[in-house]
C-alpha cells in the first residue's frame, strides 16, 4: 500500500513525461516575477533591501534623546553625582516597618498582577507573530454525501445514478517571507513584549514610591497629632492658672475667656488629623492589595517620621536614559512602531505563496484509503495589489508618522524625565534647609512658652502675651512636622523620578527579608489561578545592571 502511494503521487507530480516541463515552467515563473519587481526596488531600494537581510522597510535606529550634562544642583554638597544607589532606595530611612510595607505591596498589589497578565498577553501576541513564519493555512477536511444524477440533465448518460462520494483530506497554504514581512511583525512583538515588561517595571516604581508617600502621610499626620496634644495639655494648664488668678482676683474672665478658646480652637486641629491619618492608613491597605484597615499593630513597632540622609547619590542625568522604566517603554514602543513601517511596505510588492492540496476520494467508504482514491494538487502562486497602490503608499505615510510621533514623544519623556529629577532634588535640597529654620524657630517658641507661663504666673505679663505666644508654637510646631516630612516626601519622589526601585524583581528572594515577623498581613484571598495563568516574574532586559 505504501509503495502505490508513492507511486501515485510521484505519477502525480512528477510525471516522466513533464516532469522537466514543470521544473521549467517553475523556474521562469519566478525568474519572470523577479525581472518584474527587482527593478522595482531601485538601486538604492534594492541596496537597502539586501542589507537589511531581505526585508523592506528601514532598520530601526533609537532615537536622539536630549539630556543634561550635569544637574543644576551638582554643586551641591549633599548631591553626589559620581554614583546612584537607588535599587532599595527605601532603605535609606531605616525604617523596618517601611520595609515590610513595601515587601507586601511587592507580593500583594493587584497593579502589578495586571501588569505581570500584561507581560504574558505580549509573550502570546510575540508566538502568534512568530509562528507566521510557518505554514499559514492548514486545513483538515472531510465530507460525505449521497449524489442523484438527473436524468434529464447533461450527466444523464452516466450509466450510474445514485452513487456515494467519500473525501478525506487537507490543505496548506504558506506565503514565503519574500519581503520580510512577517520577520518584521516579529521585530515589533519583540519591541512590545519589551514595552510590556518596562510597563511592569514602570507600576513598581509608582508603587513603590506610592507606598512609601501613603506611609510618610501616617507619620506626618501622627507627628502633628502629637503635637497638637501636646499644646492641649500645655493651653489647659494656661487654662487652670488663668481660673486660679481669677479666683484670687488678680485677674479678669478675660483671661479665662481668651484661655478657652485658644484650648478649643487647638483642640479643633485633632479630628480632621485624626481623619487623615485614617484615610492614609487606608490608601496605603489598598496599596498593599487588602481592604482597609486597622494597621496600629505593625505602625507601633517604629515612632515618629523617618529620618532623610543629608546626602543623596544621583548619579548623572544620562542615566535617566536606562534607568527610568517610563523611558525606557516609550522608546520600546518607537521600535515596534519602525517595524510596521516594514510591514507596510511590504504590502507594495507581490506575495508568492505555496499552495496544496491533497486528498482522498472514493465512492465506496472501503475503497477511500485504496492507491487509487488519491488526488491532490500543488504548486506556487502569487497576489499583487497592483491598483490599491495610493491606500498602501497612504498607509506607509501613517505608519511613518506614527513612528515620529513616538520618536518626538519619547523625546518629550526624556526631558520630563529630567525636570521631575530637576524638581524633586531641589525640593529635596531646600526642605532640608527649610525644616533646620523652622526647628529652631519652634524651639524658640517652645521656650518662650516656658518663660511667659512664668512671668504670667508671677503677673508680669498679662494673658494677651500667653495667648499669643502659645498660638505661634502651636502653628509652628505643625508647620515643623509638615516640613520634616515634606524632607522624606521629596527624597521619595526625587527616587521616583530617578526610576528606582523596579529592581526588587531582579532579586525577590531579598524582599523576603523586609518582612517584620513570619507573620503575613491578613489579607482577602485572591481568586484562585492555575499556574499558567500566574504573572511570572518578568527577566532583565538586555544592557539592564
Amino acid at each position: 500500500m505504501k509503495s502505490g502511494w508513492f507511486a501515485l503521487g510521484k505519477a502525480m507530480f512528477f510525471s516522466p513525461n513533464d516532469s522537466k516541463t514543470r521544473l521549467r515552467d517553475r523556474i521562469l515563473f519566478f525568474l519572470l516575477a523577479m525581472i518584474i519587481l527587482l527593478p522595482s526596488l531601485g538601486c538604492t531600494g534594492l541596496h537597502e533591501y539586501v542589507f537589511n537581510g531581505f526585508k523592506v522597510g528601514p532598520n530601526y535606529s533609537p532615537p536622539a534623546a536630549p539630556v543634561a550634562d550635569q544637574w543644576l544642583d551638582a554643586t551641591d554638597p549633599a548631591v553626589e553625582t559620581s554614583r546612584i544607589d537607588d535599587a532599595a532606595w527605601w532603605r535609606v530611612f531605616h525604617d523596618p516597618v517601611l520595609d515590610s510595607f513595601i515587601a507586601t505591596a511587592y507580593r500583594q498589589n493587584l497593579s502589578v498582577r495586571i501588569a505581570g497578565l500584561r507581560i504574558l498577553e505580549a509573550r502570546a501576541l510575540r508566538a502568534i507573530a512568530a509562528g507566521e513564519l510557518f505554514p499559514q493555512h492548514q486545513d483538515a477536511f472531510g465530507d460525505y454525501s449521497r449524489v442523484a444524477i438527473s436524468k434529464n440533465g447533461p450527466t444523464s448518460m452516466m450509466p450510474v445514478r445514485f452513487f456515494d462520494q467519500w473525501t478525506l483530506g487537507g490543505s496548506l497554504a504558506w506565503e514565503l517571507d519574500f519581503w520580510g514581512r512577517f520577520r518584521r511583525a516579529i521585530e515589533a512583538a519583540d519591541a512590545n513584549l519589551d514595552a510590556s515588561i518596562e510597563r511592569y517595571d514602570e507600576v513598581l516604581v509608582l508603587l513603590l514610591s506610592d507606598v512609601a508617600q501613603s506611609y510618610m502621610d501616617v507619620r506626618i499626620a501622627e507627628q502633628r497629632l502629637a503635637f497638637a496634644k501636646e499644646n492641649v495639655n500645655i493651653q489647659q494648664g494656661s487654662l487652670r492658672i488663668a481660673e486660679d488668678r481669677l479666683r484670687h482676683g488678680v485677674t479678669t474672665r478675660l483671661d479665662v475667656t481668651q484661655a478657652q478658646s485658644d484650648l478649643a480652637n487647638t483642640m479643633a486641629t485633632i479630628p480632621p488629623l485624626e481623619s487623615a491619618r485614617r484615610q492614609a492608613v487606608n490608601q496605603l491597605c489598598i496599596l498593599l492589595g487588602m481592604p482597609p484597615q486597622d494597621l496600629d499593630a505593625i505602625l507601633s513597632a517604629s515612632r515618629g517620621i523617618p529620618k532623610a540622609p543629608a546626602q543623596v547619590a544621583v548619579g548623572i542625568p544620562a542615566e535617566l536614559l536606562r534607568r527610568r522604566p517610563d523611558v525606557r517603554r516609550v522608546e520600546r514602543e518607537v521600535a515596534a512602531q519602525s517595524a510596521m513601517i516594514g510591514v507596510a511596505t511590504s504590502e507594495l510588492y507581490p506575495h508568492f505563496s505555496i499552495n496544496g492540496t491533497i486528498y482522498l476520494d472514493a465512492s465506496r467508504f472501503e475503497d477511500l484509503f485504496d492507491a487509487n482514491s488519491f488526488a491532490g494538487n500543488v504548486g506556487p502562486s502569487f497576489q499583487w495589489n497592483l491598483l490599491n497602490y495610493g491606500r498602501l503608499a497612504n498607509n506607509i505615510r501613517v505608519q511613518e508618522s506614527r513612528f515620529q510621533q513616538l520618536a518626538v514623544q519619547y523625546q518629550n519623556t526624556v526631558l520630563q524625565a529630567n525636570a521631575e529629577a530637576e524638581n524633586a532634588l531641589v525640593a529635596f535640597l531646600k526642605s532640608q534647609q527649610q525644616v533646620r529654620s523652622i526647628a529652631e524657630s519652634a524651639e524658640a517658641a517652645r521656650q518662650s512658652v516656658q518663660l511667659v507661663m512664668s512671668q504670667y504666673q508671677e503677673g508680669i505679663v498679662d494673658f494677651n502675651r500667653v495667648f499669643n505666644v502659645q498660638q505661634f508654637l502651636t502653628q509652628q510646631q505643625d508647620q515643623l512636622a509638615v516640613v520634616e516630612g515634606s524632607v522624606a516626601q521629596n527624597l521619595i519622589q526625587l527616587y521616583r523620578a530617578l526610576g528606582g526601585g523596579w529592581q526588587i524583581r531582579l532579586n525577590p528572594a531579598a524582599s523576603q527579608s523586609f518582612v517584620l515577623s513570619e507573620e503575613p498581613l491578613q489579607v482577602v484571598p485572591l481568586p484562585k489561578t492555575t499556574p499558567a495563568q500566574q504573572p511570572p516574574l518578568p527577566p532583565p532586559m538586555a544592557g539592564q545592571p
